[in-house]
């Protein structure tokens, strides 16, 4: 469990550590949009796709804010909430877990004490003339 809370804290501030780091390596600078960057290809699709201009609160334009500016408090909240989500889920135990019965015929899957099978068991009611 401390592991988990562990992965979760790290995932979190990695999250929004980065967050500035990935925006610059787009292209999306404090000075601008950097030329033939990942960040211009996406404002020109942007543009041609809006008739010449991007539409204010597009994708584009909130990363180019986040470039720009920075990210607000309440993004670096959602962005290390996801991250720390993120993380503990990766973090998970990868051992089984011990509510399940193991599966096979010395536990939990069959009634009978036979291997489980793919099929389903043949209803009581129906002749093999039915079943086809």
């Amino acid at each position: 469990m401390i592991k988990r809370a562990a992965a979760a804290a790290v995932g979190g501030v990695v999250a929004v550590g980065a967050a500035p780091v990935v925006l610059s390596a787009m292209g999306f600078t404090g000075a601008g949009i950097a030329a033939s960057s990942l960040a211009a290809k996406m404002m020109s699709a942007a543009a041609i796709a809006n008739g010449g201009g991007v539409a204010a609160g597009s994708l584009v334009a909130t990363l180019q804010s986040a470039g720009a500016a920075g990210l607000s408090l309440s993004s670096k909240a959602l962005l290390g909430f996801a991250g720390s989500s993120f993380a503990a889920w990766m973090g998970r135990s990868k051992e089984a877990d011990p509510s399940f019965p193991p599966a096979g015929p010395s536990g939990g899957d069959s009634q009978d004490g036979n291997a489980p099978t793919d099929k389903p068991p043949a209803s009581q009611n129906c002749s093999e003339k039915d079943e086809k």
